[in-house]
């Protein structure tokens, strides 16, 4: 277990989020989260349920998924180093994605609401640096789809048409 620790302090200290935290801090944050192992295919998160947890991809994948009238369309994937169901986490609204791993092992860090409320009063600094990752992500998800959506609109309308 002590092992398995220590990675998990030494990779975490190598993420974005970690950047500006001391090891000190980064340990503070993993005494807040916990560590879950998901085999491929089992669902990590489920449409419509509002988000009562944050998830940081460890190890493995985890594919956004949208049900298109019992067609399952994978819109995204999450990768090593990654943030994920921050949207719904903080708005507190229902997700519109199915949030499941794609591979045999893919293991997360999950921060819960009540941990995360714990970790706001008790370690503000942390809270913050974890709140701004939370925003980057979500611009790089933006990004992401943004791009998509001009290719797709270039593709059907040609350059410089719409």
């Amino acid at each position: 277990m002590s092992v398995k620790k220590f990675d998990l302090k030494s990779f975490m200290n190598q993420q974005y989020l970690c950047e500006s935290l001391t090891m000190a801090e980064v340990e503070k944050l993993l005494e807040y989260t916990e560590l879950v192992s998901y085999h491929k295919n089992d669902i990590i998160a489920e449409a419509d349920s509002v988000g009562d947890a944050l998830y940081f991809v460890v190890k493995g994948e985890a594919a956004l998924l949208f049900d298109d009238h019992g067609h399952e369309m994978a819109v995204g994937a999450m990768q090593e180093g990654e943030l994920m169901g921050e949207m719904s986490f903080f708005d507190r609204q229902p997700r519109m994605l199915q949030i499941r791993a794609t591979r045999a092992e893919t293991d997360l860090l999950r921060l819960s609401r009540p941990m995360y409320d714990r970790l706001r009063i008790e370690h503000p600094y942390i809270a913050v640096n974890l709140l701004e990752h939370a925003i980057i992500s979500l611009d790089h998800l933006v990004r992401r789809l943004s791009t998509k959506e001009i290719d797709l609109s270039r593709y059907i309308y040609g350059p410089g048409k719409r």
